[in-house]
């Protein structure tokens, strides 16, 4: 059963016309699934921003502690918290004025899925760029 929740136009636009991705729980830590999906992201031609507490510098991009201390627009904020900690992560995205927010593949929060889409902010939830770039036919890294 398919649990991804995001239509496939959005998914392809996220994945085909952005940018600047923060990724919140970005660590230096290259054993979590974060930093590979950050390279992933790298690889594709994203600028990829780490948003994590102790703020790391990965691949020369400076981290920041939270959504809000970055000081430039965000395309997407790309999230790997545990689902019990994503409602307050899509609150602050919608907050900054991101474009669009990602739940990675196992973070669900339908209520907070619904303020960000009341706020006019497309979210995508439980499912990954690695996985949906093949689905949708995209060439990644982008021509």
């Amino acid at each position: 059963m398919v649990m991804r929740s995001g239509d496939d136009e959005t998914i392809r636009h996220l994945l085909a016309d952005t940018t600047v991705w923060a990724v919140v729980g970005l660590s230096a830590n290259t054993a979590r699934t974060a930093y590979s999906i950050g390279e992933y992201l790298r690889r594709g031609g994203k600028r990829v921003v780490p948003v994590h507490p102790s703020a790391p510098t990965i691949a020369g991009e400076p981290g920041y502690a939270t959504l809000s201390d970055i000081p430039f627009p965000v395309d997407v904020v790309d999230v790997f918290v545990r689902s019990e900690l994503a409602g307050p992560v899509v609150d602050e995205a919608v907050k900054i004025g991101a474009g669009s927010i990602w739940l990675q593949l196992g973070v669900r929060d339908d209520a907070a899925a619904l303020r960000a889409t009341q706020a006019g902010v497309p979210i995508v939830m439980d499912t990954c760029p690695a996985i949906e770039a093949p689905r949708l036919g995209l060439p990644w890294p982008p021509r």
